[in-house]
């Protein structure tokens, strides 16, 4: 059984894995920058700084959107 992520301060080294566990509907700000990898077996255990990289997405910006969109906010 997974363990309900209760709240989650999301920084460059969160995993994907524990964002979408926490909060599902933030695949929606990875779909916005053009990260589809975000649904690959592969990258659930990337950072948010090492997808930011692969895809050249500024990763401070990505983290605003991120804590901004995610629950509780």
């Amino acid at each position: 059984m997974k363990k309900k992520i209760k709240n989650l301060e999301i920084t460059k080294d969160t995993t994907i894995r524990d964002i979408l566990e926490f909060d599902e509907s933030l695949a929606e700000i990875f779909l916005g920058f053009d990260m589809h990898c975000i649904y690959c077996p592969m990258s659930q255990m990337e950072t948010v700084e090492e997808a930011a990289s692969v895809h050249g997405v500024d990763v401070d910006f990505l983290l605003k959107k991120l804590n901004e969109n995610k629950k509780g906010n």
